[in-house]
């Protein structure tokens, strides 16, 4: 079977997949220079992130909480959209509110110059 060259998500779907009680990473897509997962973290939890080697993009499609970037902190909320440099470190936090975000990553940089 072949990839194929499009893919269509439905949101209302995906999110009705969700464990509410549990932290879960679900990747939906991978592709040589791009992947998309979404990720749950219930009110409350402790999550330990760290950095990567990929560019990423955060966006919130529930919930609040902050998110620590090396040593500046940001409320996020519903509707919120992050990015994060390659290489930095950073950790969503004070999760008062079950968090779901959608996590785009770039491909791998650090061959890049700057990174």
């Amino acid at each position: 079977m072949s990839n194929p060259n499009w893919l269509v998500f439905q949101l209302p779907e995906l999110m009705s997949q969700q464990d509410a009680n549990a932290t879960r990473f679900k990747e939906l897509l991978r592709t040589p220079s791009l992947s998309c997962s979404l990720y749950h973290i219930p009110a409350g939890s402790k999550e330990m992130q760290s950095a990567h080697e990929e560019d990423e993009l955060y966006f919130v499609l529930e919930g609040r909480a902050r998110l620590r970037v090396e040593d500046e902190d940001h409320r996020v909320e519903k509707g919120t959209m992050m990015y994060v440099r390659t290489a930095c470190d950073h950790a969503f936090f004070d999760i008062e509110e079950d968090l779901t975000v959608l996590a785009f990553f770039g491909s791998p940089v650090r061959h890049l110059p700057g990174y």
